[in-house]
């Protein structure tokens, strides 16, 4: 996928928020520490330094929800991740995404902080990010 197309679904699954640019994007995709995974319906973007993974983003298009892609995208990522040597992965998600919560739950990601305002909607009051850690397999 190009930068363009990055930033299209991003738009397009995030638009209660400040969607990322495609400069953004292509800055990220220079980055030998950034891998993603995933296609046109969804994909993870997540950054590996030594032992330590974080997940970026996690973009389903609205038109593929519910169909078990983000789970799939995760997974992937994950073991991604894990084979460049990651034994923890973190990320933050927002306090009112019930979904993406769910999600994470379900995948074993548990809670170890919590950031009161990091999310900024574009029409409300600032949203926590909740942080959340998994220990990872090794392959």
């Amino acid at each position: 996928m190009k930068p363009q197309e990055f930033a299209a679904l991003h738009a397009k699954a995030f638009s209660a928020t400040r969607a990322w640019s495609s400069a953004e994007f292509a800055a990220l995709l220079q980055q030998k520490t950034v891998t993603w995974h995933g296609d046109h319906r969804g994909f993870v973007m997540l950054r590996t330094v030594a032992d330590e993974a974080e997940i970026l983003t996690l973009v389903t298009d609205p038109a593929y929800r519910r169909q078990g892609l983000a789970q799939i995208n995760l997974k992937r990522g994950e073991q991604v991740v894990a084979r460049a040597g990651a034994r923890i992965i973190f990320l933050e998600v927002a306090e009112d995404n019930m979904a993406a919560r769910a999600l994470y739950d379900t995948g074993g990601y548990k809670q170890i902080g919590r950031r009161p305002g990091y999310y900024m909607p574009k029409d409300g009051a600032p949203v926590a990010a909740l942080v959340l850690r998994k220990e990872l397999k090794t392959t």
